[in-house]
Order: C-alpha cells, then sequence, then structure tokens
C-alpha cells in the first residue's frame, strides 16, 4: 500500500464496497464509509487526536453505494460529509453536509469532478503527486470495477443509473484528467476480481484503453 493510504476491509452495508483513507497536507480523506466497528471509529478517532484537531477530517462520498451507515458514522466522528448536490437528499440528519456541483477542490493537488451514470451523483477524486505522499491516483468509487487482476471496467448492471451517462463521463473524465495521469486507480466495489491486489496500476493507460462505444449494450439478467 502506498504511504498516507489505508484500506479499510470490505463492508457488507455498501454490498461489500471498499473504502479508502487519504492522508493530504494533514487532511485525512475517508473515501466512502468503511464499516460501522469500534475498530474503524478509534482508529479514525485517535487520528484527529494526534493531528491536533478531532475534527480535522472529511468523508466523501462517490455515489450512494458508497454511503453504507454514514449518519451515524458522522454523528460518532464529527467530520463534514461531502457529497454531491444530486444525492445530498439521501442524507437527512448529516450536519455538516456539503454538497458541490460539476466539480471542487479540496485542496492543492486534490479535485472532486461529477461523473454521473453509476448513480446521479457518482464523482472520483484525483489526487496529483504533489497532494500526498501516496502519489498521483484516481478514487473512482464505482465507476469502473474489477473484473481481473490488474483490470478495472465500466459495468452495466440493473443497478445502474443510467448507462450512456456512464460512458460519456468516462469519456470527460480522461479529458481532464492530466496527461499520463493517473498512476493507479483504487475502486471503491469489492475487490475480489483483482486477486489480493488493491491498487491498480498504469491508470492512465487503462483509461485510455477503455472501449466506450456501448451504449447499446443491454443490463445482465
Amino acid at each position: 500500500m502506498a504511504p498516507g493510504l489505508w484500506l479499510f476491509a470490505p463492508n457488507r452495508d455498501t454490498q461489500g464496497g471498499s473504502a479508502w483513507l487519504l492522508e493530504s497536507h494533514g487532511l485525512d480523506l475517508l473515501i466512502d464509509c468503511p464499516a460501522l466497528t469500534e475498530a474503524n471509529l478509534s482508529f479514525l478517532s485517535a487520528r484527529g487526536r494526534r493531528a491536533g484537531d478531532p475534527q480535522a477530517g472529511r468523508i466523501v462520498l462517490t455515489g450512494r453505494d458508497g454511503h453504507g451507515r454514514c449518519r451515524r458514522l458522522q454523528e460518532r466522528l464529527g467530520w463534514p460529509v461531502l457529497v454531491q448536490e444530486q444525492e445530498a437528499y439521501l442524507l437527512p440528519g448529516v450536519a455538516p453536509l456539503l454538497s458541490f456541483g460539476e466539480a471542487l477542490s479540496l485542496g492543492p493537488g486534490l479535485l472532486l469532478l461529477w461523473t454521473p451514470g453509476p448513480s446521479p451523483g457518482s464523482c472520483v477524486l484525483h489526487g496529483a503527486a504533489s497532494a500526498s505522499d501516496a502519489g498521483d491516483g484516481l478514487f473512482c468509487g464505482r465507476l469502473l470495477l474489477p473484473v481481473a487482476p490488474d483490470r478495472l471496467e465500466p459495468l452495466h448492471s440493473r443497478r445502474t443509473f443510467h448507462w450512456p451517462r456512464q460512458l460519456r463521463s468516462l469519456a470527460l473524465l480522461r479529458e481532464r484528467l492530466p496527461q499520463g495521469s493517473p498512476d493507479w486507480i483504487a475502486t471503491g466495489a469489492a475487490l475480489g476480481a483483482l486477486r489480493g491486489e488493491r491498487l491498480v496500476p498504469q491508470g492512465a493507460a487503462l483509461l485510455a484503453a477503455l472501449r466506450l462505444d456501448r451504449a447499446a449494450e443491454p443490463p445482465p439478467l
């Protein structure tokens, strides 16, 4: 695992999804929700105390499938929650709750981008190499799912909100990212198909090789 980056155990509240913690310039970014366990809460709370600020963190939600038990997690930590505005209504009672539209900068080298398709408020987080010790990476939520070791693909399922928009989001993402970026990709889905791997390397090449002409494909049975 890269320095300044942690992966939590699969969370059954998010269909076995993967939550990540990225340390960037003294700020902790919890990307999607891990399981609501005392071990996870103690770990996250202790990081805030070490930073000298119990609220030195943010919960970033990359889509509705990553919400899990967000309200109870936020109540225990006190961290603000960031969500794309299309899905803010799914979090009644969560405060503070911060929403954004097309894009939002979280600090030097950290950019949230709206990528609808998997869900209406799906988004990704890009961290440039200057943003943290973890290097140049992309947290893609459910925009890309594991299909084999070192391979991620957009997959059309019955839970997909809008398949053509998902493909358009990927095309726009390739245009918006700097040339040669990212070095690696972290998905918010279950990681079983990666066969023990966590980060998918050569992220820029993977994005460039994606076939995005599949809008007419029907979802699987």
